[in-house]
């Protein structure tokens, strides 16, 4: 049933980019960019990617665009804490991450991590990965910053991955619209202290944009101002259905401690 889901998901993603594509192909004006953009299509069709899943808007938009430009995605992949509790900057606990991969139709591997060992675990998870699900490719949500870019590069070549960027360079604040009008609904899940706690548990939406921009911050929290934790988007057969939290100040960053009842 699983499989179902995720199939009919992504023909909704690939009807839809088609529909866009033979409309610009109509028109004369754009003919050969649209070409171009039909070919690059049926070039990635049922190429197996993995997606580096931090839970927020940037991962999954990114595999949203990746699953448009016709690429096939047989994994998520997470870093955890060294306790294998909480992620990585997002703080999201596995059980939030596992309905998300649950409502995408995903398997999810997690791993736990140091910083320290952060990268060496990263590629040797990446190698497991592309031998486990023949991909050929991972992806990952970065905008602009050159240093990402470059680390994710370097770490995809050690595993002999192509790093698919496809949010790379696009404007930020057009950027976060197209997200929320194609389909994200997301919330704060962390934020700096510039923003306070009472960011926290927000849903991202025009009134929130305005509220960053008068804040002077990114809207997209490139720079890590703000984190957010993905309840729903087109590729989730369900909405994710969060436990609930309060509020915890750790040095500089406000997070959510999620309200989790052990097994």
């Amino acid at each position: 049933m699983t499989n179902i889901t995720w199939l009919q998901k992504r023909s909704v993603l690939l009807h839809g980019w088609m529909a866009e594509s033979f409309h610009f192909f109509s028109n004369s004006d754009g003919r050969h960019n649209r070409i171009a953009e039909r070919s690059h299509f049926f070039s990635n069709y049922m190429t197996n990617i993995i997606c580096s899943w931090s839970g927020g808007k940037d991962s999954c938009f990114a595999l949203m665009q990746a699953v448009q430009q016709g690429y096939r995605p047989v994994a998520l992949l997470n870093v955890m804490n060294e306790n294998g509790q909480i992620s990585r900057s997002h703080g999201l606990p596995s059980s939030i991450l596992q309905q998300q991969a649950a409502a995408a139709g995903l398997p999810l591997t997690t791993i736990a991590s140091s910083w320290q060992d952060y990268e060496a675990n990263f590629v040797t998870q990446l190698k497991d990965l592309k031998q486990e699900y023949a991909a050929s490719a991972a992806v990952f949500g970065d905008i602009d910053l050159q240093a990402h870019r470059d680390w994710e590069e370097k770490v995809c070549a050690a595993a002999g991955l192509e790093a698919l960027l496809p949010l790379w360079q696009l404007e930020r604040k057009l950027l976060v619209y197209r997200m929320l009008q194609e389909g994200i609904r997301c919330m704060i899940v962390s934020c700096n202290t510039h923003l306070g706690e009472s960011f926290l548990g927000r849903i991202l939406d025009d009134v929130l944009i305005a509220e960053l921009e008068e804040k002077g911050v990114d809207v997209c929290g490139e720079n890590g101002e703000f984190h957010t934790v993905v309840v729903d988007c087109p590729l989730f057969a369900v909405p994710v259905q969060l436990p609930g939290f309060t509020k915890v100040r750790h040095e500089e960053y406000w997070f959510l401690q999620w309200e989790i009842k052990h097994t």
